[in-house]
């Protein structure tokens, strides 16, 4: 059975007009339940959502207005009418304000047909509405593909191939596009092997924005900035005024370390400087590795601390040299050293793999990847594999909660 609510202020001259817009209403089979606008004010969610809200010209417009504004939930819209109680330029001004109306006598037949030309302008109206929403939805849909296209862009189309040397890279975004980006690339006319795994705080269009611009100011800089002959003055100021022991100890990997520091210092004091409002920072492991020796050098910018898998079984976990990019123009970042001999492996990575829940909301956990790489797996690609389907099998059914990338080099035993 359809119900209906009048609303009208309790009164002589509204009176007479509810008593026969009741009994019309009961005629054509509704449920009638009365109400003033100050009860209804007072407990709107004790009143049922009708079906047909009738509400006293009387009221004048505004009041008409909050009293309609009750029921506008759950995406559920009453036939909202205007009756009049003796005083037709209150109805007139309701019906200039867009609400439809009834005049006395309320006839069954004429009711009957407002209402229903009522509930038919509202479900044109929403057809029309449902249809502007879809279009504009299918825009959207459009322009996050064409996003998407081009953040594919930003990552690299293939790895570099280097005698000994095995690289793999995976990129799983959590929705269409991602603040996640991994580069690999070479710099000093080839002499060395830079690569960049980083983390844009939050997800979605703005995240991978600022993944763009942090990416491009990454890489030119390190691809323009001139190498260092020898470790000296130029590389103790860039490491913020003092000398490096990693860097000054191994002079031919000077050569990197001028793009590796002007680099990250650089794209962070841009950042700081000119996006602190956009709130946007970055966490990222910028390594420069000397694929002659095995020596490579890095700057951990916040980021969760890459592992090193030993030919041997033993880990060695790389922490953070500095903070995160984007915060402090004048943050301090101190270059890393590392080795790799034949056999071993660099396993990079962003915090979707160790944040990544299941259904319990539980989380993938640091202890659970460090197990998973205890045994060293046959490639960099089999490596990240491994990750990859250990990381599925545990999240499930659950939806993909953050952006996955990783990143492995492994040097091929002699």
């Amino acid at each position: 059975m359809p119900n209906a609510l009048v609303v009208a202020e309790p009164g002589e001259a509204a009176s007479e007009a509810v008593v026969e817009l009741d009994g019309v209403l009961r005629e054509e089979g509704f449920e009638v339940r009365h109400a003033g606008p100050s009860e209804l004010a007072m407990r709107p969610d004790s009143w049922p959502h009708p079906d047909l809200l009738l509400v006293s010209a009387s009221l004048g417009l505004q009041r008409m207005a909050l009293v309609s504004q009750c029921f506008l939930i759950d995406g559920r819209v009453p036939t909202i009418v205007a009756f009049p109680d003796g005083d037709l330029g209150a109805l007139e001004e309701c019906v200039r304000g867009g609400f439809d109306y009834v005049t006395r006598p309320f006839l069954a037949t004429l009711l009957r047909s407002r209402v229903n030309s009522c509930w038919e302008r509202w479900q044109l109206s929403t057809t029309v509405e449902e249809m502007a929403a879809l279009a504009s939805l299918r825009e959207y849909e459009r322009e996050l593909s064409i996003a998407r296209e081009i953040q594919a862009g930003f990552l690299p189309e293939s790895m570099p191939v280097m005698d000994g040397w095995e690289i793999a890279a995976g990129f799983r975004p959590a929705k269409q596009v991602a603040g996640d980006f991994y580069d690999i690339f070479t710099i000093v006319n080839g002499r060395r092997l830079a690569f960049v795994v980083a983390d844009v705080c939050d997800k979605g269009v703005g995240a991978a924005l600022f993944m763009a611009l942090i990416r491009t100011l990454l890489r030119h800089t390190a691809e323009h900035t001139g190498f260092v002959a020898a470790a000296g003055d130029d590389l103790a100021i860039a490491v913020n005024g003092s000398q490096n022991e990693a860097a000054l100890s191994l002079p031919l990997l000077s050569l990197g370390a001028g793009p590796l520091i002007q680099a990250v210092v650089g794209t962070n004091r841009y950042m700081a400087r000119n996006h602190l409002k956009q709130g946007y920072f970055a966490t990222m492991f910028f390594g420069v590795l000397d694929p002659q020796s095995g020596d490579m050098l890095y700057i951990n910018g916040g980021h969760n601390p890459p592992i090193v898998l030993r030919a041997d079984g033993s880990q060695t976990l790389l922490p953070p040299t500095g903070p995160a990019v984007g915060i402090l123009a004048d943050s301090s970042y101190t270059l890393g050293h590392i080795h790799l001999a034949p056999g071993d492996a660099l396993f990079a990575y962003t915090d979707g793999v160790v944040e990544a829940r299941n259904r319990d909301h539980r989380l993938y956990g640091m202890p659970r990847l460090l197990e998973l790489l205890g045994t060293p797996g046959p490639s960099a690609e089999g490596l990240l594999d491994s990750v990859d389907s250990a990381v599925r099998h545990f999240v499930g059914t659950a939806e993909q909660s953050d952006d996955i990338t990783t990143l492995a080099l492994r040097r091929t035993p002699i």
